[in-house]
C-alpha cells in the first residue's frame, strides 16, 4: 500500500514538472508548481534546490526547439555579448547565496515581477516600434554596453534567487527591442537556462538537492521544456506576448499572497 502511494506521489510530481517546464519555456513561473509541491515533502531549502534541478533540465530542449529564432533576434555575432554576462552573473549570484545564505530581500520579488510585467505590457507605448517586422535593432556600442550591464544584473539576481527570472529576462530583452515575442522567448530560454544551470551546479556541489524527487522531476521538466518550446515556436507573437503578460501577473499575485497574505514565509522557484 505504501509503495502504491509513493508511486502516485512520484507520478504527480513528474506530471507537475512537465507542466512547469512548459510554462518556463513560455515565460517563467513554473517553479510555483514544483516548489509548492516539494515543500509538502521536503524542507524549504531542499525543495528550492530540487525544484531548480527539475526545471533547469527543460531549458536545453526548449532552446533546441527554438534555435532558429535565436540568430533572428540578435545575430550570432552579438549572441555572446549577452551569453557571457548571463553565465558570469548566474555564477556570481549563486556564489553570493552560498556564502551568505541570506534571502531576506525576497520581499522585493513580487514588486520586481510586477514591474517587469508592466514593462512588457507598456512597451509598445513607451518604445517606438521601428522594427515592426521583428528584426533586430541597429544597436550602437553605447546601447550594447547598456544591454550587457542590464543582462548581467538580471543574471546576478537569477543566480542568487530564481523567482520570476523568466519574466525579468523577457522584460529586459523585449524592452531593448531584441525581436518579436517568439524571438525574445527563445533568447530568454538560452540565457536563463545558462545562468540557472550554473546556479544549479553550485546547489548540487552544496548537496542541497533531493535526488529521489529530483531525477524523475528533471525528466518531466525535460519533456515540458520540449513541449513549451514547440508551442512558443508555433504561437503568433502577439498571442505569446499576452500569455507572457498573464503569467507575469499571475506570478506577481502569487508572491504577493505568499509574502503578505501568509506572513513571513519562504518562497522560491523560477
Amino acid at each position: 500500500m505504501r509503495g502504491y502511494i509513493a508511486t502516485e506521489i512520484y507520478t504527480l510530481f513528474f506530471i507537475a514538472a512537465i507542466v512547469a517546464g512548459a510554462i518556463n519555456a513560455l515565460a517563467g513561473g513554473g517553479g510555483l508548481i514544483t516548489f509548492t509541491l516539494l515543500t509538502l515533502v521536503l524542507s524549504p531549502v531542499a525543495a528550492d534546490a530540487t525544484s531548480a534541478v527539475a526545471l533547469v533540465a527543460g531549458y536545453p530542449t526548449a532552446v533546441w526547439h527554438t534555435r532558429g529564432e535565436l540568430t533572428d533576434a540578435v545575430g550570432s555575432r552579438w549572441l555572446w555579448l549577452l551569453l557571457i554576462p548571463s553565465v558570469l552573473g548566474g555564477l556570481l549570484g549563486a556564489l553570493l547565496l552560498s556564502w551568505s545564505g541570506n534571502r531576506n530581500f525576497v520581499v522585493l520579488v513580487p514588486w520586481l515581477v510586477l514591474g517587469a510585467t508592466l514593462l512588457i505590457l507598456l512597451r509598445p507605448i513607451l518604445v517606438r516600434q521601428s522594427n515592426s517586422d521583428g528584426r533586430q535593432l541597429n544597436f550602437g556600442p553605447g546601447l550594447w554596453s547598456i544591454a550587457v550591464v542590464l543582462t548581467f544584473v538580471v543574471a546576478l539576481y537569477g543566480g542568487y534567487f530564481g523567482a520570476g527570472i523568466g519574466i525579468l529576462m523577457i522584460s529586459n530583452l523585449s524592452f531593448m527591442g531584441l525581436g518579436n515575442a517568439r524571438q525574445v522567448v527563445a533568447l530568454k530560454n538560452l540565457l536563463t537556462g545558462c545562468l540557472r544551470g550554473v546556479a544549479v551546479a553550485v546547489l548540487i556541489v552544496e548537496g542541497a538537492v533531493n535526488w529521489g524527487y529530483g531525477l524523475p522531476m528533471a525528466l518531466g521538466g525535460l519533456v515540458g521544456g520540449y513541449l513549451g518550446g514547440m508551442i512558443s515556436k508555433r504561437v503568433h507573437p502577439n498571442v505569446l506576448r499576452i500569455v507572457v503578460i498573464c503569467i507575469g501577473f499571475g506570478v506577481a499575485a502569487y508572491y504577493f499572497w505568499r509574502l503578505y497574505g501568509l506572513g513571513d514565509v519562504h518562497v522560491g522557484g523560477e
